[in-house]
């Protein structure tokens, strides 16, 4: 690593070239071929899949986006002559837009089923010509204004669908500014120097700036989802920062300690630097290992992210080091270089800091401050235990939205299933299977929780027979669940007894349904995969078999705190309406999983970077107590000022509109600083106090046949200077 850097530094500007010819060059075919991001995932031999694929033989033609238009009166009825005027023509205008292929209103010959029972509420298809994502913005806010114009007091008027949706998304460059802007006040603060400050900040853009870009070209290669940009960016620039800052920490030490720059460069990277690759490289195994979990959709995710961590990794030790070099000794503040002018050299882990103090309370009470640390772990993870997962939709979106205004109204008009109907979907070639399907939907009109049924007129031609299905609950209600075990396990196999008809249940809430279960049935399995990686990988670096232990036993504690936190906001709906988030509900199906993955490779990048020294001092001295404590005291500054730049990246996210961004948003901020505030500052070191020498046994052999893996090599030793404060970090007083 050190021949890495100083190589860096002798070619400090072809390397910042390189950088900036990648980026151009990936911008310029980024923008000549664009990307082709899409959310589509396929849950092989499930119900809702066989009742997709019959659908699709159907219905082959039907390939553009259907949105829809809501209105409601507060007296009269959606039939009477001015309110009839006014909303044909609107529609009539809304059909002639650009990117509008068809209207279908409820004033027209089949439309009588788009009013509602009690005359108030009515709504239009409007079906454009292409998939929501390929929709131009400025096309879709024709038909929203276009939509709005026909208001009046007594005639609200609202639009839901995906197509409008995304038009109430903020740009992720508002969130990534927010972020940026935030840490770079945590960095000043931290450093003290504007230049200092810059540096991770410019590294980790340039590493998330070439991962997204490349990341756009791979999605015509592969299948990946419209969030992974957004998620990419989440990580990317908190990872990023926060691993050019122990890189800059190590060589602004070096600097002040009288090192000159290439040598001061060379050892920071090949110390922090080596640990940086070994935290990046636990980030994106805990990333792929979404693979075990056999979705496409969360493949094309793992990738995007992982790419994104390994080339903010690569930022951090070619191109930072370069700029570094750039720099010269104008990191350090101008009091600093004052005093290393003056021979001076500056300690900032001396025996009166606060974090000196704080190691020494640890060091004296142990168990009480472990107690406390669980109890407080176990408190915040209770809500864990009431976990739903399903998935969002308008009506958990922001009340102040259009899109949640018409799925309330639709709600309201038509009943709270209507925004989620069911679909049972059978191939019927035969007059008898014919028959078979019409006795179904016949039966289904008794069976508890369905508000109605119809059956859908075959196409000409087709053979696949349609029931839809309007359950009594909401698409997010557990009764809804329910309904869909109970027509699969009960109601559907005594109709298709004696016959050969095969019917499956279909619908998108069917679909996220069996998600929710695929991702369930899995999770044991993924995160024993990504436990048993990450410990073997602690027990390589530092040979011992209780830091691996505590180190899993530390990630599950963060975990189950965050998703406890988690479920208080977003399932129980604690503050998510009055922080804008929209309201309660399941959590995604598919955040536990990405989150866990997440949070094991960040939470592992602490223990690295906190043990790591603990182990150093041990391999010099041999003393458990003062190699905790002086691991401790030596790396809380930079942990804590690390993970109060991932919080306000992370919470940075929370606001942009999106509600599964922000369901991230929140759960890794709330892990990061659980994890750096009470488990890193207080349980490690505390738990390791008490484990003693037993934190560093090995068998015999198993050392002798596991591989030798260094994380960081032992310091050298630095340059003695004429004003070098010689007073060691105290031994912690015995009295309580």
């Amino acid at each position: 690593m050190s021949t890495l850097a100083r190589w860096c530094y002798r070619h400090r500007l072809v390397v910042v070239l390189l950088w900036l010819g990648m980026l151009v060059g990936l911008g310029v075919a980024s923008t000549s071929a664009g990307s082709a991001y899409n959310n589509s995932f396929s849950l092989p031999n499930t119900e809702s899949t066989r009742a997709l694929n019959l659908l699709k033989k159907a219905f082959p033609g039907q390939a553009g986006d259907t949105d829809t238009v809501v209105w409601h009166v507060e007296s009269g009825s959606v039939r009477d002559s001015a309110t009839k005027t006014r909303m044909t023509g609107t529609l009539d205008k809304i059909s002639k837009l650009p990117e509008v292929s068809a209207v279908t209103s409820p004033y027209g010959k089949l439309g009588a089923a788009q009013i509602s029972k009690d005359g108030r509420t009515a709504y239009a298809q409007v079906t454009f010509s292409k998939a929501a994502p390929e929709i131009d913005k400025a096309d879709v806010n024709r038909v929203i204004d276009t939509a709005k114009m026909a208001r009046t007091d007594g005639l609200k008027v609202e639009l839901g669908g995906q197509a409008i949706q995304n038009t109430e998304t903020a740009p992720p460059a508002t969130s990534e500014l927010v972020g940026v802007l935030a840490a770079a006040v945590v960095l000043f603060l931290a450093f003290g120097s504007l230049f200092a400050m810059a540096l991770p900040i410019l590294t980790a853009i340039a590493g998330v700036g070439t991962a997204i870009l490349t990341t756009g070209l791979l999605s015509h290669a592969m299948s990946i989802g419209n969030i992974a940009p957004t998620l990419s960016a989440l990580i990317g620039l908190g990872v990023g920062i926060d691993y050019a800052l122990f890189i800059v920490t190590r060589h602004r030490k070096g600097l002040q300690s009288g090192l000159d720059v290439p040598e001061s460069l060379a050892r920071a990277v090949n110390t922090s630097g080596r640990a940086v690759l070994f935290a990046g490289a636990t980030v994106c195994i805990a990333l792929l290992g979404l693979f075990v979990l056999r979705v496409n959709f969360l493949n094309g995710i793992a990738i995007a992210a992982s790419l994104t961590v390994a080339l903010t990794v690569l930022a951090a030790v070619t191109l930072l080091p370069a700029l570094l070099g750039l720099l010269g000794t104008r990191v350090l503040g101008r009091r600093a270089r004052r005093r290393l002018a003056a021979g001076e050299s500056v300690s900032e882990n001396s025996a009166s800091s606060p974090w000196s103090r704080w190691a020494g309370v640890v060091q004296r009470r142990p168990r009480a401050l472990s107690l406390v640390a669980l109890v407080v772990m176990a408190a915040l993870s209770i809500p864990v235990i009431s976990l739903r997962l399903g998935s969002s939709d308008a009506g958990n979106n922001p009340e102040s939205s259009t899109t949640r205004k018409a799925y309330d109204l639709l709600a309201d008009g038509f009943g709270p299933g209507f925004n989620g109907p069911l679909q049972l979907v059978a191939e019927a070639p035969t007059t008898a299977d014919r028959a078979a399907l019409a006795n179904l939907s016949t039966r289904l009109k008794d069976v508890d929780g369905i508000a109605s049924v119809i059956a859908v007129p075959m196409q000409s031609g087709s053979t696949v027979g349609i029931i839809q299905v309007v359950p009594t609950t909401s698409p997010q209600a557990k009764q809804t669940s329910d309904l869909i075990d109970h027509l699969r396990d009960q109601v559907i196999p005594a109709a298709e007894k004696g016959t050969g008809l095969q019917v499956h249940v279909g619908g998108q809430t069917a679909v996220f349904d069996d998600f929710a279960a695929v991702l369930t049935s899995k999770l044991p399995e993924f995160i024993a995969v990504i436990v048993v990686l990450g410990g073997l990988l602690l027990m390589l670096a530092f040979r011992s078999l209780l830091i691996p232990a505590t180190g899993a036993v530390m990630n599950l504690l963060a975990a189950g705190a965050s998703f406890g936190i988690l479920i208080a906001m977003f399932q129980w709906g604690w503050g998510s309406e009055a922080l804008g988030l929209g309201k309660a509900g399941p959590v995604d199906a598919f955040i536990p999983v990405i989150m866990i993955s997440i949070l094991f490779g960040l939470s592992m990048d602490y223990q690295v970077f906190l043990v790591s020294r603990m182990h150093e001092e041990w391999l010099h001295t041999k003393d458990n107590a003062r190699s905790v404590r002086v691991g401790q005291v030596e790396t809380a500054r930079v942990i804590a000022a690390a993970a109060l730049i991932m919080v306000c990246v992370f919470v940075a996210f929370v606001f942009g509109g999106q509600r599964v961004i922000a369901e991230f948003g929140i759960g890794l901020a709330a892990a990061v600083a659980l994890d750096a505030f009470i488990l890193r500052t207080i349980l490690v070191p505390a738990v390791m106090h008490l484990f003693g020498k037993a934190n560093w046994y090995l068998p015999a052999w198993l050392e002798r046949t596991m591989p030798h893996l260094s994380v960081e090599p032992p310091d050298e030793p630095l340059p003695a200077r004429p004003h070098d404060d010689p007073t060691p970090i105290p031994e912690p007083s015995s009295r309580p």
